[in-house]
């Protein structure tokens, strides 16, 4: 992977929180959640940062990619950009 969305940075930018408020347990608790599974278990923290997106596109985040990898070094990518990946299905209109 050479790029990815750090679900921490996303978190701290959308609701405002300061960096040591991005720590899986305390996203959590913040959200009204409690975690699922061992702590430390990488499947039962990647089913809880998954609970953590959901929640956080429900609520309109819209996340995009912010760190990259570049010439072995870790950069931080601007929330500027195209979002990433497909694009949103087409949706059509119906006429009443």
């Amino acid at each position: 992977a050479k790029k990815w969305i750090n679900i921490r940075k996303s978190y701290g930018n959308f609701y405002k929180v300061p960096r040591n408020q991005t720590k899986l347990t305390t996203m959590l608790e913040n959200l009204g959640m409690n975690y699922d599974g061992r702590p430390h278990s990488g499947l039962d923290d990647s089913k809880n940062i998954a609970r953590i997106a959901i929640r956080m596109l429900q609520d309109g985040c819209e996340l995009r990619v912010n760190e990259r990898m570049h010439a072995g070094q870790l950069m931080t990518v601007s929330s500027l950009g195209p979002l990433e990946g497909a694009p949103a299905p087409f949706m059509p209109r119906y006429r009443n």
